[in-house]
């Protein structure tokens, strides 16, 4: 069983800055591939950033380049968004999301792929 606890969210003016973080209970972290999503009040969910099993590889949503990180510490069993240049269309509910399935070098973009996840946590740009 895995077990995903999102933290950091909180309200930031538009042009700052915020980590999130992602703590995972699970028997073998560097087994995962982790990600994070975003969803706005009455839109989907949608893709944010993902890094492979070793931490090596990662992707992002074009929205997002240049402006986010995402690294993992495979000792704390933490996965981490570094947010910076926060817009306020940057709004919404962060979820981490856990693959179990994965493959050691692969990065996965797709909601579809993620067999756990957290509860969410709230960020808040404002203008």
């Amino acid at each position: 069983q895995v077990q995903l606890i999102e933290s950091g969210g909180e309200l930031v003016q538009s042009g700052g800055s915020l980590r999130l973080s992602c703590a995972v209970s699970a028997r073998r972290f560097s087994n995962l591939a982790m990600a994070w999503f975003r969803q706005a009040p009455g839109q989907e969910r949608e893709f944010v950033a993902t890094i492979n099993r070793n931490g090596r590889s990662t992707d992002f949503a074009n929205s997002v380049k240049g402006r986010f990180t995402i690294s993992r510490d495979n000792v704390k069993n933490t996965v981490y968004l570094q947010m910076n240049s926060l817009k306020p269309e940057d709004t919404s509910v962060y979820y981490c999301a856990a693959n179990s399935h994965a493959i050691q070098s692969a990065t996965y973009s797709g909601e579809s792929s993620y067999d756990y996840w957290g509860q969410g946590t709230q960020v808040t740009v404002s203008s």
